[in-house]
């Protein structure tokens, strides 16, 4: 690496290198050099001074000689680890020390370099250092927020689409009103289906959940409203239908477009009436249940060509939670990945702390057809493959990595407040560019600086 390598930090933001030596002019020397390049840099004689200094300030890395009066740097960095956890260390040994280096890398050393050390190999050993620093850093982060939103709602989404929509549902939640929800397959109707029921007052009673388009008509009937012995070849005992299964809870109809006229008929009169019969039987039966249905049809255009009844429409939409594609929730991307990536390495006993820049940049330009689904898929895939301790882009599906960027478009609908019509596009300039906010303000007509404090 040659000096003039760029910090790995955003720009604006200055990395903070800590260099502990007992030789002054070591210490001017390095911390000229590091300078020079962009660092911020502060000094300390050893290592008691290192670690007043470390409860005081935030330092990204440590840059620190192993044979120091008072305290040496084995002893910083087991003390500075505890002490400060997101700081990487550098170790500078000298003759006679490369046992004592590799202790250091075993207590949690980034790296070592040799005396006597050339510019070149000190930058390029303090950049990748601040890259891996950067990168745990920013994972952190996303975990939190992962943890943030768990505690709150369990549905995973920080931009402004999915607000209104959890928004909508948590409103929704406590009345017995009917919920539609509709999106492209694989937005996840069904987490939302099972957050609608588990805010509700329903929620100690069972949530039953049917998919309309995996049954033929006759058995779909059997499954909602149950049976008599005989009532088809193959009925031998009496079976519990859903419908009375799910009583005082709610019954979720999945892929409510497909279901049959005949079986639209049917549930139409339990809907208005609160009656229904097993088959063989003229028996009236009742059952309190809260009804969520969802579809990633166009239920309307299906009435206007006369393939849905009309009424039935009106009976289940009577709230309608849309929930976006993927492609519309970019800043979800990243954290949906960390989300699954948590998922996947408990499942397959691995440790990945998150994903490259190269890996996060690939998965933002996808436009991702498949939604959450095939973002699961994905990350599960890499997950298996993984080697090293992040995820690289180079084990991402060729689909991913040869994707055209979902920003070549911006889609704005109409009423969109100003505010999040102007973040998106902000958003989806920067995703094209790359991340480089001065092309991104070029194109824009504005600072690089009002970027900064837009995103701010």
């Amino acid at each position: 690496m040659n000096e003039g390598q760029k910090d790995p930090r955003p720009e604006g933001v200055k990395a903070r290198v800590l260099v502990v030596d007992d030789e002054p002019e070591l210490r001017q020397a390095l911390g000229k050099l590091l300078t020079r390049n962009g660092y911020e840099v502060l000094g300390a004689g050893d290592g008691e001074e290192a670690l007043m200094i470390l409860r005081q300030d935030e330092v990204h890395l440590v840059l620190t000689d192993l044979i120091m009066p008072r305290m040496g740097g084995l002893d910083l960095l087991k003390t500075g680890k505890v002490l400060s956890p997101g700081t990487e260390f550098v170790v500078i040994t000298g003759h006679g020390t490369i046992e004592a280096a590799v202790d250091a890398m075993k207590l949690g050393a980034y790296d070592f370099i040799e005396k006597p050390f050339t510019s070149a190999v000190t930058l390029k050993t303090v950049h990748k250092a601040l890259e891996k620093q950067r990168l745990l850093a920013e994972n952190l982060d996303l975990r939190r927020q992962l943890e943030e939103i768990q505690d709150q709602h369990d549905i995973i989404g920080n931009s402004d689409v999915m607000r209104q929509a959890m928004d909508t549902a948590r409103q929704v939640a406590p009345s017995t009103a009917t919920v539609l929800l509709t999106g492209e397959s694989g937005t996840g109707k069904e987490v939302f289906a099972d957050a609608v029921h588990r805010w509700s007052e329903r929620s100690k009673r069972p949530l039953v959940k049917v998919s309309c388009a995996a049954l033929p008509e006759a058995l779909l009937e059997a499954e909602l409203f149950g049976y008599e012995p005989g009532a088809f070849t193959g009925a031998v005992g009496r079976r519990t239908g859903r419908f009375e299964m799910a009583d005082q809870g709610t019954l979720f109809l999945d892929e409510v477009g497909e279901m049959s006229p005949t079986t639209q008929v049917k549930l139409l009169r339990v809907i208005q009436e609160g009656t229904f019969e097993r088959l063989g039987s003229s028996d009236s039966l009742t059952a309190d249940v809260r009804l969520l249905a969802a579809t990633n049809v166009d239920l309307a255009e299906k009435v206007r060509l006369g393939e849905f009844r009309e009424d039935l429409f009106y009976r289940l939409n009577v709230i309608n939670i849309e929930l976006p594609a993927l492609r519309n929730r970019g800043e979800d991307v990243v954290l949906l990945a960390n989300y699954f990536l948590q998922i996947y390495n408990q499942k397959n006993g691995k440790e990945l702390g998150g994903f490259t820049r190269q890996a996060i940049e690939a998965l933002s330009r996808h436009s991702w057809p498949g939604n959450v689904r095939e973002l699961e898929n994905c990350i599960e895939r890499c997950v298996v493959l993984s080697k090293g301790p992040f995820v690289d882009a180079a084990v991402l599906p060729p689909s991913v990595l040869a994707g055209k960027s979902r920003f070549e478009q911006v889609v704005i609908p109409v009423g969109t407040p100003l505010r999040q019509a102007e973040m998106q596009l902000i958003e989806a300039t920067l995703n094209s560019t790359e991340g480089d906010k001065d092309t991104a303000a070029r194109i824009l007509g504005i600072t690089a600086r009002t970027i900064y404090r837009k995103l701010k």
